[in-house]
């Protein structure tokens, strides 16, 4: 084994290794646009789905004369071990699950069976991850790993497993916000050239959600879900609180406060977005001076590792060859 991991250092053998790495790193960059599928028209194939419950939902409470339920979606009860260790542990009401939605909802997971497998993986994560830590080290390092030494380790992997899914799930999260945070300002100004030309506000979502998602497919997804529950949630105040709700961002949510207020009180739909729209602009410059600012600092410890060493040979090599290579 140790022969074979000395083998392995020498430069030839190094040389090899990286020229077959950056071989393989090379066709998968070039071949990775090609196996990726169209995400847009995937998720637009979701929301359809999505608006198709909507749509039951809503000819079921005409039926029954029943409010929707402040416009949430209810699915049917899903099947499968996850389900029942849910329902059996309680988890529902321990784990917090109207949280967990949220959040779910924030990383476009919607359905109630992601809601399921989320919380069956928060039990099952920590029980997993301590058994493969208590029989790697058993197993790998038995003569080297005491008995206590064991189950703090095994502690360790559980705590490590029971937080994975919120670090998953947060990581999710995060990437979409990004993704539309990017887009939003552009989304803006398209919002607002729409609506002062005459459009509804539906229309308007609809046109917006068509062209920005070259930039973002979750905001114009977003839009989208938007468009269905305006038309068939009877409070529209409600569907755009819900499209805060779903982005969980700042920005958004001052856009979603001036069309409720515009939606109440009647006042101009455009003087409110244009205001809004030039202060989008704005915050994205300054968060790109505030990247711009934080450059010296991030670069100080890079120049001081890489750049000066190499700097201090180039200047005191030929002195000091002189000074040691002398007789």
């Amino acid at each position: 084994m140790f022969e074979l991991f000395y083998s392995m250092l020498e430069p030839r053998n190094l040389i090899t290794l990286l020229v077959a790495v950056s071989a393989f790193a090379t066709v998968v960059t070039l071949a990775s646009p090609l196996l990726q599928g169209d995400k847009m028209q995937t998720r637009m194939k979701t929301l359809a789905v999505e608006r198709d419950k909507m749509r039951t939902a809503n000819r079921e409470a005409l039926q029954k004369g029943q409010d929707l339920r402040g416009g949430r979606l209810r699915d049917s009860a899903p099947k499968g071990a996850a389900a029942q260790i849910v329902d059996a542990l309680n988890l529902r009401k321990l784990l917090e699950a109207d949280a967990s939605r949220t959040r779910l909802r924030q990383a476009g997971l919607r359905l109630e069976k992601h809601l399921v497998t989320y919380l069956a993986a928060r039990v099952i994560m920590p029980l997993v991850g301590g058994t493969i830590v208590f029989i790697y080290s058993a197993t790998v390092f038995a003569d080297q790993v005491s008995g206590s030494m064991r189950l703090v380790t095994s502690g360790c992997g559980a705590i490590a497993g029971f937080y994975l899914p919120n670090l998953f799930l947060s990581n999710l999260v995060k990437r979409r916000q990004q993704s539309i945070q990017r887009a939003w300002s552009d989304a803006m100004d398209l919002l607002l050239i729409c609506v002062e030309s005459g459009m509804s506000i539906e229309a308007a979502f609809g046109r917006v959600a068509q062209e920005i998602g070259s930039a973002s497919v979750p905001l114009a997804e977003e839009m989208t879900l938007t468009i269905a529950e305006l038309s068939f949630i009877g409070d529209r105040s409600k569907a755009f609180e819900n499209l805060s709700n779903r982005v969980g961002l700042p920005t958004v949510k001052s856009v979603v406060t001036s069309l409720i207020q515009s939606e109440r009180y009647g006042t101009p739909v455009g003087t409110a977005l244009r205001v809004l729209a030039q202060e989008n602009r704005d915050d994205r410059m300054a968060m790109a001076e505030k990247k711009a600012a934080a450059l010296p600092p991030k670069l100080t410890v890079p120049m001081v590792l890489f750049f000066l060493p190499v700097i201090f040979i180039v200047l005191l090599g030929p002195a000091g060859i002189q000074v040691f290579g002398s007789p």
